[in-house]
């Protein structure tokens, strides 16, 4: 049977992110900023708009990814080995979690 066991919670991966601090942030600073400033900080505020745009099953994908290609491996995100491997790089991830953000990775390619 398989389940969640009570004296083991699941440990599951939380994608955090500042953007919309950061983004509130640099619009303050932008309606006070000299010309000379103006162009830099809306880059800034483009590129951190940009970044908070990335869905978190991107980031996760993007995440197993990397983590694969550190190991060496090449193939599909979502065969056991890839599993074992993720298991592996990062040991307090449950079997659960590997499976599901390795199926997700697979779904993205």
């Amino acid at each position: 049977m398989i389940g969640m066991s009570r004296t083991r919670p699941e440990k599951i991966a939380i994608v955090l992110r500042e953007s919309e601090e950061l983004g509130a942030v640099l619009r303050d600073a932008l309606s006070t900023a000299p010309a000379g400033e103006r162009p830099g900080l809306e880059r800034a505020l483009a590129l951190v708009e940009r970044a908070a745009a990335v869905p978190d099953a991107e980031l996760r994908a993007r995440w197993v990814r990397q983590r694969l290609s550190a190991a060496g491996y090449d193939g599909p995100a979502d065969a056991v080995e890839a599993v074992r491997i993720l298991r592996k790089a990062e040991p307090g991830l449950s079997l659960l979690s590997a499976v599901t953000y390795s199926r997700e990775a697979a779904g993205l390619e």
